[in-house]
């Protein structure tokens, strides 16, 4: 299976604390790997790194067999983000989010098709005239998400997507991940363990900036001798094994 990333001992300093660590993480095409940790554990730092938005201070990753730093536009191109803050503007209707971000990644002979296409995609028919600063949380994220794969990425970041919803709109918002998935890797960053067990194919577990387990949720749970990823995860973040 060819690989969508991989990091050689990735790092970022800054100052006096190191929050990513040497951390070597391999991401297989069309898969949807989970990257799970407190706050603090560098998971935002490790995504802003593999999208170009933020330079490693050492190691490497490469995105598509692309460098992050000497190919960082070209990264950039490929992937899409949709950040913890909803990156979307609040006095623009929810078209005017999509067709913006559209013309940024997108030849002006696709946007209209474009931008029908996510709007039928993600259910957003019902308020496409609607100011996203009017539309529910729930929404808000969909939005958010729409807008970070509307330029077609390979590679899909979702750091926190569905932070602070209910559970009917978190549960909403899995289903489009799940379909979002069967054409792009994702890596998703989450603190909702229910989450990571239902979408992810693989997972890493972040402590302190390094990568403490990895595996399938059937190797952390026999690497740990727990049954659930809850109860992997804290086995593993209070150093029980």
């Amino acid at each position: 299976m060819a690989k969508a990333i991989i990091t050689d001992k990735l790092t970022k300093v800054f100052k006096d604390k190191t929050a990513v660590n040497a951390v070597d993480i391999s991401v297989e095409e069309n898969s949807l790997v989970a990257l799970l940790g407190v706050n603090g554990a560098g998971k935002t730092t490790t995504i802003r790194m593999l999208s170009g938005l933020s330079k490693p201070t050492s190691g490497k990753a490469t995105v598509m067999d692309l460098d992050v730093v000497s190919s960082a536009a070209q990264v950039k191109a490929l992937t899409g983000i949709s950040t913890q803050d909803t990156a979307v503007a609040q006095n623009l209707t929810v078209e005017e989010n999509l067709r913006f971000m559209a013309q940024i990644y997108l030849d002006k002979t696709e946007v209209n098709s474009a931008v029908e296409e996510i709007i039928s995609d993600f259910g957003l028919a019902q308020c496409r005239k609607k100011k996203a600063k009017l539309l529910s949380g729930g929404w808000q994220r969909r939005l958010s998400i729409a807008m970070a794969v509307i330029g077609k990425p390979r590679v899909l970041f979702l750091d926190e997507p569905t932070l602070g919803l209910d559970v009917l709109a978190r549960r909403e918002l899995w289903e489009e991940i799940e379909r979002l998935k069967k054409n792009m890797t994702i890596v998703l960053t989450t603190h909702y363990m229910e989450e990571a067990q239902e979408l992810a194919d693989y997972i890493y577990i972040m402590i302190d900036g390094s990568i403490a387990a990895s595996g399938t949720l059937d190797e952390l749970e026999k690497q740990s001798g727990r049954k659930g990823l809850e109860d992997v995860f804290v086995s593993i973040a209070r150093g029980e094994n």
